[in-house]
């Protein structure tokens, strides 16, 4: 895989269960399980993800995902963003799937962004694909995107456990700026500026 030709695209409807598949893996199953309890499987996520993927008033929908494919437009890679002062009209799709499929009530969920910034809910590379800079890309474009939206700044939440892609951000030139939680887990919050924007790829 080492010398596919990767480009950047615009997400659409048709892509909507690979970003799902893609989402999933970035947030990992226990997340999942988290989300929609644990007598439900991966498949019935899998399965509400990718309505909400379809959906334009999802965090998730395909209108807010740049993908990275290959050579046969194959998706490869997902980065999920939206601005953070839409956050709470974006997530009411998931609480509502949640609690209509699952009966879970996630209403209460701490907020993961704020208004002042891209938020990147969701980045993820498929393994066979790893190690060839298409979270780079993907993280590039989405920066780009950040700006034309003249937005102050670009965000992320990494998890604490996960020092692998920390370092990754920071490389790009994101800095931690506060803690927070999400799915149960404890993250740590980090931007950069999009007036400072100095990317090294």
């Amino acid at each position: 895989m080492k010398n596919a030709q990767i480009t950047i695209r615009k997400g659409k409807p048709d892509d909507a269960s690979r970003i799902a598949s893609l989402i999933i893996m970035a947030m990992t199953e226990e997340c999942c399980l988290y989300f929609c309890g644990e007598k439900q499987t991966i498949d019935d996520f899998h399965e509400a993800m990718t309505t909400l993927a379809l959906r334009t008033d999802s965090q998730y929908s395909y209108l807010n995902t740049l993908c990275a494919v290959n050579e046969k437009d194959n998706i490869v890679g997902v980065c999920t963003s939206y601005d953070g002062a839409l956050l709470h009209q974006l997530r009411k799709a998931f609480i509502d799937t949640a609690w209509e499929r699952w009966g879970m009530d996630h209403s209460n969920m701490p907020d993961e962004t704020q208004a002042g910034e891209l938020y990147i809910d969701s980045l993820a590379v498929d393994p066979e694909y790893r190690g060839m800079g298409i979270a780079k890309q993907l993280l590039e474009a989405t920066i780009q995107k950040s700006r034309e939206m003249n937005l102050p700044a670009t965000g992320l939440l990494v998890d604490t456990g996960n020092p692998r892609a920390e370092l990754l951000y920071n490389k790009v030139g994101f800095r931690v700026v506060d803690t927070n939680t999400w799915g149960g887990h404890p993250m740590k919050h980090m931007t950069i500026e999009n007036n400072t924007t100095k990317i090294n790829f």
